[in-house]
């Protein structure tokens, strides 16, 4: 998934997208999300396996689940450092360079304190799991602490690449007040 950053500069409404996993904490997001999938690809194919001899491993649904859970969290970061994420194309491309700097630093603030009150949120679930000993009504039993770590996880991994995301905003927008040569639409 390493790839060379792509320069959009040059097309009209290009937005500055940072390149592929420069993030380590983007790179260990990824990292985590391939040993989660091998981890979930060992299981199904021991659920298959013990079905053709006619036995069940009675737990690959729920494990799979939970690992299902745990990439989708883990990876958040990796999307946004990728730029897997939809963007508002539309106006992007009508707006000057101020202007699209401006929009850049309030979309990542917005973005960042939406996923601040997410993670505050897990945090809370995951201590109160923790506190009563919650667990899986399964045969299983497994303590729900345990699964449900990987989702504050998950979003502080995306808090951390928003907050770098906001800062190369800011510095964008600065440089941006500083030359004030304007490229696609109005000054704004």
């Amino acid at each position: 998934m390493s790839q060379a950053p792509v320069d959009l500069s040059g097309q009209e409404g290009a937005d500055e997208r940072p390149a592929p996993l420069n993030s380590i904490v983007a790179r260990v997001s990824e990292w985590l999300c391939n040993l989660t999938l091998v981890a979930m690809l060992v299981i199904i194919t021991a659920e298959a396996v013990a079905r053709l001899f006619g036995h069940s491993l009675e737990m690959a649904d729920e494990v799979g689940g939970y690992l299902l859970v745990a990439i989708s969290f883990l990876s958040l970061a990796v999307c946004q450092v990728s730029g897997s994420f939809h963007h508002l194309e539309l106006l992007q491309p009508r707006l000057s360079d101020r202007g699209r700097a401006m929009w850049s630093v309030i979309f990542n603030v917005l973005s960042l304190a939406c996923t601040l009150v997410i993670f505050w949120q897990l945090c809370r679930l995951e201590m109160q799991s923790w506190s009563y000993g919650d667990v899986a009504p399964t045969e299983l039993q497994t303590p729900l602490w345990l699964p449900r770590l990987t989702m504050p996880l998950g979003m502080f991994g995306l808090s951390l690449v928003l907050l770098r995301s906001l800062f190369e905003s800011l510095a964008t927008l600065s440089r941006v007040l500083r030359n004030p040569v304007q490229r696609g639409g109005s000054n704004a």
